[in-house]
């Protein structure tokens, strides 16, 4: 929820406080999902060798202190452009450490047959607080300015790290002879690309994901410029429409387990992607009136079923891969997954410009969902369901 408001504070303080350009706030988002490409893989690979926990701990500590400096520094005067730049890596630095960790410490709480549950319900958390942060941050950037909501959102990790030191589970610690001496990074980082990379089901998810996302961020970029420009909306009415997704995204996540019970958790992963994602293909055909709504829909049911696709893959990756490889594992697919955001990104700027917003539009629904075929084509189409079995040991030399 606190993330929420940064999303929608950070470039209102670059516009608004320190007038940057239409150029300068593009740079500011790009290097808010920078650190997916410059320190997913060996972040991956560190995760493995510390506890889970603590590490989520000091990371949440750090970006509090690290999205706190931002009023702090506007209180006194001495805001600048540089800094709102190095707060965007920063945070997303150690975002990246501790979602890789995140991921890697749900199967530590859990055991494998509750993997599909427990993700299914921290989905639903998550977009839950996707849904009231963007009404949070508007109402606090009413009362308190762009800088002063983002004291909130400082606020929020300090409740993070309470919230994880209340968590009594203790994790297992891996013998000294494993531990001592330890492997080369890179090499580490290597073990967990060829990991994603020889496991077909993991292949495919990756490429499905990394797909998806190239398209996906072609929607949430240029959606609002499309709903003000071109349909001419109230922004309120434009942030109620992209809130949509959040409510797609719950909705998928309560949904999940059933569908995974009642249809098989491998089914379902390629039938949302390929059946379920179809009214994504509404977006483009959103119009004046009511048939703005076209949009909402669409963006729902895209939402929707990518999240209960997400559920599947996640709970098949944090089961199947050995627990000590979890982390540079989770990390390599992330890697992949969100290092086409801002190539994604680019391109969309790039065609909009090229061929107009509401042509960029239906390029980035259609090959969204055709992202889908790459579950289509993979083992889980002949499978009923994902396997969360115990994980079978690494070969020697693996």
């Amino acid at each position: 929820m606190g993330s929420q408001v940064t999303v929608l504070a950070l470039p209102l303080v670059a516009v608004v406080v320190l007038e940057a350009s239409a150029l300068q706030v593009s740079l500011l988002a790009a290097a808010e999902t920078s650190a997916y490409l410059l320190v997913a893989l060996p972040a991956g690979a560190i995760v493995d060798r510390v506890a889970k926990r603590p590490l989520m701990i000091w990371c949440n500590l750090a970006l509090f202190l690290v999205i706190g400096s931002v009023p702090l520094a506007h209180a006194v005067g001495a805001l600048t452009l540089a800094q709102l730049y190095a707060v965007a890596l920063l945070s997303s630095v150690f975002s990246v450490f501790f979602s890789v960790a995140y991921q890697s410490y749900l199967p530590v709480l859990l055991d494998r047959a509750q993997l599909m549950d427990g993700n299914g319900k921290l989905a639903t958390s998550r977009s839950v607080g996707q849904i009231a942060g963007p009404s949070l941050g508007a109402g606090l950037v009413t009362v308190v300015g762009a800088a002063g909501a983002m004291a909130a959102d400082a606020l929020s990790f300090a409740l993070s790290a309470g919230s994880l030191t209340a968590i009594r589970t203790r994790e297992p610690r891996r013998p000294r002879a494993e531990a001592d001496p330890r492997p080369r990074l890179w090499s580490q980082i290597r073990e967990g690309l060829a990991y994603v990379t020889r496991d077909p089901i993991l292949r495919n998810s990756v490429a499905f994901n990394g797909t998806a996302n190239f398209f996906v961020i072609m929607v949430e970029t240029l959606g609002p410029v499309f709903l003000i420009r071109t349909l001419h909306l109230r922004p309120g009415l434009v942030g109620l429409l992209l809130a949509l997704g959040a409510v797609g995204g719950m909705a998928g996540g309560m949904a999940a387990r059933y569908l995974a019970r009642k249809v098989g958790s491998a089914r379902i992963s390629w039938i949302s992607m390929t059946v379920l994602s179809l009214p994504g293909l509404l977006i483009p055909l959103a119009g004046h009136g009511w048939w703005v709504l076209l949009f909402g829909f669409g963006w729902i049911s895209w939402t929707f079923a990518s999240t209960v696709a997400g559920i599947s893959l996640t709970s098949y990756r944090q089961a199947a891969c050995p627990p000590d490889m979890l982390g540079r594992v989770s990390a390599a697919a992330r890697w992949i997954n969100w290092g086409t955001l801002p190539l994604g990104g680019l391109a969309g700027g790039a065609l909009a410009t090229a061929l107009g917003v509401r042509t960029t539009l239906w390029i980035a629904v259609i090959g969204g969902c055709c992202a889908g075929l790459w579950l289509f084509f993979s083992p889980l189409r002949g499978m009923r369901d994902i396997p969360l079995g115990t994980p079978e040991p690494e070969p020697v030399g693996g």
